[in-house]
């Protein structure tokens, strides 16, 4: 099994970067494919970023070219670089793992590892 902490989370101005980090229990952390996703008030959760335990990684539209998703099997930790923040990325952020030997995916369904959130507000 494996436990998620995310951290990093804050309030930021619109064209503004954070990084989100989530650090994960257990030994076999390079085993699981790895995402995160966002929440915001009266929306649906969504598939924001993943990367696959071999190293491929995906990216929702809306935020290709401003997040990077990375991740550091030494230290059995996620990260998700976001830059140009935007008013409408404003959500929780959550990480999530799959596997071991996960499918990358979109569908929240898949990854049944998550974190307790973090929150993420940016500013006009």
């Amino acid at each position: 099994q494996v436990q998620l902490v995310e951290s990093g989370g804050g309030l930021v101005q619109a064209g503004g970067s954070l990084r989100l980090s989530c650090a994960a229990s257990g030994r076999t952390f390079s085993m699981y494919t790895t995402a995160w996703f966002r929440q915001a008030p009266g929306k649906e959760r969504e598939f924001v970023a993943g990367m696959h335990w071999s190293g491929g990684s995906t990216y929702l539209d809306s935020v290709k070219g401003r997040f990077t998703v990375s991740r550091d099997n030494a230290k059995n930790a996620l990260y998700l670089q976001m830059n140009s923040l935007k008013p409408e990325d404003t959500a929780i952020y959550y990480c999530a793992a799959a596997g071991p030997w996960g499918r990358l995916t979109m569908s929240d369904g898949e990854y049944a590892y998550w974190g307790q959130g973090t929150q993420v507000t940016v500013s006009s």
